[in-house]
C-alpha cells in the first residue's frame, strides 16, 4: 500500500495504522524525500520511503516498477485537482483511495473513472473519510427499516487544539462566501458557504454555532436515501471567534472584497494556534435524521461522537484504514470507480472509535 502524501497530517496517521497489519508493507511516499524518510524510519520494519511527484506524467509507470497493490492519495486539497492520480492507478492495474471531500472532486469520481478502472479489473473509492464513508453509515443504521426519510441534519465540530494542514484549511476556505446548492424543502436551493451560523447542540460538548459547508454528502444523500425534504451539513468550531472570522470571509467575498480566500490558508493555518487556550482537545459530531418509521409513525433519530485528547483528526482516516484492509483480505468494493457512500457499515468503525477512546451517544 502506497500513501501518496504519507507523511501529512491525515496520510500519517494512515501509514501508522496500516503499518500496525501484518498483511501489509506500507509505502511513504511523496516529493519530500527526507520527510519520508523520517516517517518510514519512525514507523519501523513494515514501513519504505519513495520519492514520488502525484504529478509526473510517468506516475502509471513508477507505480508499476514499486509493484504497488494499493494506493491511498492524501495529498489534498482535493477541491483544486483533476484526476491524475486515479488515472495513473488505472493505468497501471493499482487500487484506488482517497480521502476527499470536495464536492464535485467525489460526486463527478464515478463518471469519470468508472470505465477505466473497471477495464483493469480494480476498485477505486473517493470519499473515504467522514464524509460521505462514516457520513452515510450513520444516517443508514439510524434509518434502517424505515418507511421515508425527510431530514439529514450532520454537523462536524473540530477541537480548537486538534492538530491542522494547510491542505485542510484551504479546502474549507475554497467554498467560504461562495453559493451552494443545498437540498431544501424538496428542491434545489442556493445558500452561502460559512454565512448564517446556527446553534447546534451536542451531547457531550458545549453548544456552538455551526454553518454551511460544501460537502459531497449534499448532493450524494438526497438521491442515495431518497430525501424528501432537507439535507444539511454544518462545521462548527469551538472558539466563537473563528466562527466569526469565516462568516466575514464569507460576507467578504460575497460582496466582492475577497476573491479567493483559500489564499489565506497559510496565514490563518500559523495563527489559529494563537486561540487555543480559548478551547479545548474535545471535538465531535452529530447525525439527525426525521422521517416515517417502521410503523408507519414519525420518527427521529441522532448519533453523537466525542473525540477528545485531540483524537477528533484519526476520524476521517478510519474509513480509508477500513477499506485498506478490506482489500487486502480480498473482499474490497466492487471493481471500478464508487464515492464511498454506503460501502461501510458503522458497526465497522467501533473498534476504531474503541481504539481512539471516542464515546458514541444513540438517542
Amino acid at each position: 500500500t502506497l500513501v501518496l502524501g504519507g507523511y501529512g497530517n491525515f496520510g500519517a496517521r494512515i501509514v501508522r495504522a496500516l503499518a500496525a497489519d501484518d498483511a501489509q508493507t506500507v509505502v511513504v511516499a511523496g516529493r519530500d524525500a527526507q520527510r519520508a524518510q523520517a516517517l518510514a524510519a519512525q514507523v519501523g520494519p513494515q514501513a519504505e520511503a519513495l520519492t514520488l511527484d502525484g504529478a509526473h506524467p510517468a506516475l502509471a509507470a513508477q507505480l508499476r516498477d514499486a509493484r504497488v497493490d494499493l494506493l491511498i492519495h492524501t495529498a489534498g486539497p482535493f477541491q483544486a485537482q483533476g484526476y491524475a492520480v486515479a488515472q495513473a492507478c488505472a493505468q497501471a492495474g493499482v487500487h484506488y483511495i482517497d480521502p476527499a471531500d470536495g464536492r464535485r472532486f467525489v460526486c463527478d469520481f464515478p463518471a469519470a473513472l468508472h470505465d477505466g478502472f473497471a477495464r483493469a479489473g480494480r476498485s477505486a473509492v473517493s470519499g473515504a473519510s467522514t464524509v460521505p464513508a462514516l457520513s452515510s453509515a450513520v444516517v443508514a443504521a439510524l434509518s434502517a427499516g424505515w418507511r421515508a426519510l425527510h431530514t439529514i441534519d450532520i454537523c462536524i465540530a473540530p477541537a480548537q487544539s486538534a492538530p491542522r494542514g494547510v491542505a485542510t484549511m484551504a479546502g474549507v476556505l475554497s467554498y467560504c462566501g461562495a453559493p451552494i446548492q443545498v437540498w431544501q424543502q424538496g428542491r434545489w436551493q442556493t445558500q452561502i458557504g460559512w454565512a448564517a451560523p446556527a446553534p447546534i447542540d451536542f451531547a457531550r460538548m458545549r453548544p456552538r454555532r455551526g454553518a454551511l459547508c460544501d460537502i459531497p454528502d449534499l448532493e450524494l444523500l438526497p438521491a442515495h436515501f431518497g430525501v424528501t425534504d432537507r439535507v444539511m451539513f454544518r462545521a462548527a468550531l469551538e472558539v466563537p471567534l473563528s466562527q466569526t472570522t469565516f462568516a466575514g470571509l464569507a460576507w467578504a467575498r460575497q460582496h466582492g472584497w475577497l476573491r479567493r480566500p483559500e489564499r489565506l490558508a497559510p496565514l490563518l493555518h500559523k495563527t489559529a494556534p494563537l486561540t487555543d487556550w480559548l478551547g479545548t482537545a474535545l471535538g465531535g459530531m452529530v447525525v439527525k435524521v426525521t422521517g416515517v418509521g417502521t410503523d408507519g409513525a414519525p420518527a427521529s433519530a441522532r448519533w453523537d461522537i466525542a473525540a477528545d485528547d485531540d483524537h477528533g483528526p484519526e476520524i476521517p482516516c478510519m474509513a480509508a484504514i477500513l477499506l485498506a484492509r478490506r482489500l487486502a483480505r480480498g473482499d474490497g468494493p466492487p471493481v471500478g470507480a464508487h464515492t464511498a457512500t454506503g460501502l461501510l457499515r458503522l458497526d465497522e468503525f467501533q473498534p476504531e472509535f474503541a481504539r481512539w477512546g471516542m464515546v458514541t451517544d444513540r438517542a
